[in-house]
């Protein structure tokens, strides 16, 4: 990259804040470097960029194709007021956003990545983490690595979301993406990224059911492994700023919205980047 840019790594097992390029007017050049480095380092924000919806998407192509253009991420009606804090299924699925995970593991084909930008922050809260499943999974022990490496889990998100009583219904705003797979799609707990070659955990809010376990035995042990990993240097959380853009690697990160004060607006925009269906596939999808 030139020299005007700027690249700062977090103190973290991943994650850089790169600044000194517009993300609207990038060159050719300029975007196969930011690849790269999305793949070293699996998570790049990018401050004060206030991209317009369609840069968003244009920028968010560089990456791969597009599982969806853009939607809001959002607490806000179209007229300006805010939902129902408790009610609106709209803050359910935001609610089910608090816990970690990876996006579309509960779809056919699993998320490659996402860019998220912020448009309204609240005062306090509404951070977003990350957490490194390359990282926790070197830091398992053996045994751990063991026990997990031909073990699978099913994927739902009407499992992950029937907590907050959110079901699919013909009268609600909620789009219902995600409620209508079927089967849920079955993924291994042990993911092998498609472009380094390394081994992550791939667990989350939306896995459930391991196969020759009882259920209460397949939760505590995604509970265990959760906790174990998304904890210390290998989890990071960003404040944002209005205008600030971030790109991370789902196929190697979870993340997680944290909570605010839902009477106050949040408003967020999420372009998501599809997966290879030749290794982002369920296993009962290939």
């Amino acid at each position: 990259m030139k020299t005007s840019i700027s690249v700062t790594h977090l103190d973290k097992t991943f994650g850089v804040i790169v600044e000194g390029l517009k993300l609207a007017d990038l060159k050719n050049s300029q975007a196969d470097e930011l690849y790269k480095l999305w793949i070293e380092h699996h998570l790049l924000i990018f401050p004060n960029q206030h991209l317009s919806q369609d840069e968003q998407i244009k920028f968010a192509k560089l990456f791969g194709e597009m599982e969806f253009d853009i939607t809001p991420i959002s607490n806000v009606r179209k007229d300006g007021s805010i939902r129902d804090p408790v009610n609106d299924d709209i803050v359910k699925s935001l609610r089910g956003n608090m816990e970690w995970h990876h996006d579309s593991t509960y779809m056919p084909i699993q998320a490659k990545g996402s860019v998220f930008t912020a448009h309204q922050v609240p005062a306090t809260g509404g951070e977003t983490g990350w957490a490194d499943m390359t990282s926790a999974y070197e830091a398992l022990d053996q045994d751990m690595k063991d026990k997990i490496e031909d073990l699978s889990a099913y994927h739902s998100y009407t499992y992950s979301q029937a907590k907050y009583k959110h079901k699919p219904q013909a009268e609600s705003e909620f789009s219902g993406y995600g409620f209508d797979v079927d089967p849920p799609p079955f993924r291994p707990l042990v993911k092998t990224h498609p472009e380094t070659g390394k081994k992550s955990l791939l667990i989350g809010r939306h896995a459930y059911g391991i196969p020759g376990m009882t259920k209460e035995e397949s939760k505590a042990l995604l509970d265990k492994l959760n906790d174990f990993a998304c904890q210390g240097d290998r989890v990071y959380h960003h404040s944002w700023k209005v205008g600030d853009a971030v790109i991370w690697d789902n196929r190697n990160l979870m993340h997680q919205a944290c909570t605010w004060d839902l009477t106050e607006a949040r408003v967020m925009y999420h372009s998501r980047i599809q997966g290879e269906p030749a290794t982002e596939s369920g296993l009962n999808y290939l």
